[in-house]
């Protein structure tokens, strides 16, 4: 009687914070999924844990959407290495006009360069929340899809190629949301919004609104800042300025799709970084973040 009546109360605090899941996406089973790519190993290009996280996120996907597309290239990079490269496009309704489209990278940083022990800046980073957060909701979201179809198309993008070299002089980063820009499904492919999602599994998540998403599709940020904030998710999902990043939607955005990112680039605090180092492992991100972002996402879709 004791144990359930705590059972009670404590579901009642969950429900009062606004943390009880709105949607029937799962963030337990999308932390699993992170569990599994890091199991796999870092998933820098043309590594074994690459090869392997792509089949794996390909068998996922493909008993969950209608169909599954994979764009291969090669890109000689500054240095002047080959790296093969895949992007991955799993597509709900595929030719449905009205569509909606979701973005994230699959790969991971090959140096921890912003290590706080310079002994390990030249270690891959193992990529919990930058890499893996995204495909593990990505994944998740298509298995709820599944069951409750959405009336127009969706697309799923899993982009490689993001997090390899340098952001400052653009060298050798972006790649798959380049390539893709420039090699989209169809001639006329126009989704009526896009969302990037990048590092959204942090343990002490806060989204503030990505300054180059505002200016250029301030109507998709008031979208979905106003579905988390209809869920209870605002402390969250806070309707304040957030800073100016380089990331996979500029290659979208100038190719005129309106794609803004949904970025928690503070991980986990602008005092204590975990961005580009070792420490980015599976003990920095949490289910509950999962859930609360995994619900947004879902309800951008389904309305519910």
């Amino acid at each position: 009687m004791r144990r359930s009546t705590i059972a009670l109360l404590a579901l009642l605090a969950t429900a009062a914070c606004g943390e009880r899941p709105k949607t029937d996406f799962n963030g337990d089973a999308a932390l699993q999924n992170i569990r599994t790519q890091l199991s796999y190993g870092p998933r820098i290009p043309g590594s074994e844990g690459w090869r392997r996280t792509g089949d794996w996120i390909v068998a996922q996907m493909r008993p969950l959407v209608d169909t599954v597309v994979e764009q291969r290239w090669t890109h000689v990079t500054a240095k002047g290495d080959t790296l093969p490269l895949r992007n991955i496009l799993a597509r709900i309704r595929p030719h449905e006009k009205q569509r909606i489209l979701y973005v994230t990278h699959w790969d991971t940083r090959p140096v921890a360069d912003d290590d706080p022990d310079p002994a390990k800046r030249t270690q891959p980073v193992m990529g919990a929340n930058d890499g893996a957060s995204g495909p593990a909701m990505f994944i998740e979201i298509a298995r709820v899809l599944k069951k409750t179809p959405p009336q127009f198309g969706v697309d799923f993008l899993f982009v490689d190629g993001e997090d390899y070299g340098t952001f400052s002089t653009d060298t050798d980063v972006l790649m798959g949301s380049k390539y893709f820009a420039e090699h989209l499904p169809e001639p006329d492919y126009r989704p009526l919004f896009g969302v990037l999602w990048d590092m959204i599994a942090d343990a002490d998540q806060r989204f503030p609104e990505e300054a180059n998403s505002v200016q250029a599709a301030p109507e998709v940020v008031a979208r979905v800042w106003g579905v988390a904030e209809d869920l209870g998710y605002e402390k969250h999902f806070p309707q304040e300025p957030g800073d100016a990043v380089i990331d996979d939607h500029i290659p979208l955005l100038k190719k005129g799709l309106r794609v803004i990112d949904v970025l928690d680039l503070d991980y986990v605090s602008p005092e204590k970084n975990y961005h580009h180092t070792t420490m980015d492992t599976i003990d920095k991100v949490s289910a509950k973040s999962l859930q609360v972002v995994g619900d947004v996402a879902v309800t951008l879709l389904t309305g519910k």
